[in-house]
């Protein structure tokens, strides 16, 4: 008796939105990851199909010349994810590399992407200029946008979450899908196979979708065409393959093989590093996710404040002082208005100051430090989640690698 309503939650799952993210790995994450974007995967998690990725190839378009560092990177990394809140059981976790689907939709899409598209990347100069020091006229650095590319379109994700300044990535991703789909997207038979999808609607079903694809390509009616993409939408018993198909038929084309992805816009962290700049392991001015009581004690204790107060008497100004920062991100108003009051009048000295906000990141940082411990003591258990995901994620990849080899002719035998 439960075996259709599985069924049921299965299918709804292939036809809500999908999202996917990932990060290099790096280590074990600080605040500014948490606020930046582990937050906001957490809330994704339960909103949404969610895949979160170790890009490992990622890390090597600039790190090539010494990998050593990246397997320990990948399992810290992936551990704070899993004490941040990351839930394996809301959502997919893996490690790019042991999806090589990945890797040959790159090698695919490198046959149709122009050269031009790659170079205008802003971060393409960007990084080169950042990181200067490092040899990066290789292929695998020009040719990084291409495999995020990749990784976005191997899942069809309709959902992306990235800052302003990673949206051209997925611009260039976009186009990619579309430039692929115009070349590739015409299959034998296609009319024939779009109308047999369209009997599985139902007769009801059926024909209001006709009715709105009329609308749209005789009327160019733009509302019919957001109806019709509604009502696929809604159509929970249909194969993705007919979906597919139905998409690109509501506009006189043809199967839609790869999905064009939306940027997820997501709000700058606002967290600050210890110094008033932002969070960030090149300027040595970040609190570790599983920093010790001690340590987040000591650092903030040693943060340097507002300058015009030399002695416990001189008043000072919040908004010169680093620590100001902190308490926008963890104090409330009573106790901001508190911070305010008594430093421009010297009430208090600043190591005052800063104890609520050493309380509220240790308390903050106690449910992390609690769910790390389990991992911690069992790294198996970490393994085991990746394995699963891993082997989730891979199929997923293998259903869109195995429509792309058949309309570019490579499923022969």
């Amino acid at each position: 008796m439960q075996a259709p309503s599985f069924t049921r939650k299965l299918t709804k799952l292939m036809f809500e939105n999908r999202v996917l993210s990932g990060m290099r790995p790096t280590g074990a994450l600080h605040f500014g990851h948490y606020h930046g974007v582990l937050k906001n995967w957490i809330k994704l998690q339960h909103e949404h199909q969610c895949l979160f990725f170790v890009a490992d190839w990622h890390a090597l378009t600039t790190h090539y010349d010494d990998p050593s560092a990246i397997e320990q990177h990948t399992w810290d990394m992936v551990i704070d994810w899993l004490a941040a809140g990351v839930d394996p059981a809301q959502a997919i976790l893996f490690i790019q590399s042991r999806v090589p689907e990945h890797a040959e939709l790159h090698l695919l899409l490198s046959m149709i992407t122009p050269l031009s598209w790659l170079e205008r990347v802003p971060t393409f100069k960007d990084q080169q200029e950042k990181l200067g020091d490092k040899d990066l006229a290789t292929y695998g650095f020009l040719g990084y946008p291409l495999l995020q590319s990749a990784d976005i379109l191997i899942y069809r994700a309709n959902l992306v979450p990235v800052g302003e300044d990673q949206v051209p990535h997925v611009e260039i991703t976009r186009e990619i899908a579309r430039r692929f789909n115009h070349v590739f997207g015409r299959e034998r038979g296609f009319e024939a196979k779009a109308e047999a999808a369209i009997l599985k609607l139902g007769a009801k079903r059926g024909k209001l979708y006709r009715k709105m694809r009329t609308d749209y390509l005789e009327q160019g009616d733009i509302s019919a065409l957001a109806a019709a993409r509604a009502l696929l939408d809604e159509t929970q018993n249909l194969p993705l393959g007919d979906r597919e198909r139905l998409f690109g038929y509501i506009e006189g084309g043809g199967k839609i093989i790869l999905t064009e992805p939306q940027a997820l816009l997501t709000a700058a962290s606002k967290m600050p590093g210890l110094d008033g700049q932002k969070m960030s392991k090149s300027y040595n001015n970040t609190i570790a996710l599983r920093e010790t009581p001690e340590n987040v004690t000591k650092k903030i204790k040693t943060m340097p404040t507002d300058p015009a107060r030399i002695k416990r008497t001189d008043p000072g100004d919040p908004s010169k002082c680093p620590v100001w920062q902190l308490h926008l991100v963890y104090s409330d108003d009573a106790k901001r208005g508190w911070v305010q009051e008594n430093c421009r009048s010297a009430g208090i000295g600043c190591l005052e100051c800063k104890q609520p906000v050493i309380d509220a990141i240790i308390k903050e940082q106690g449910p992390m430090r609690e769910r790390a411990e389990k991992y911690l003591d069992d790294p198996t258990l970490v393994r085991n989640i990746i394995a699963d995901g891993c082997e989730s994620a891979r199929k997923m990849a293998q259903e869109t690698l195995r429509d792309v080899r058949e309309v570019m002719g490579l499923n022969y035998s």
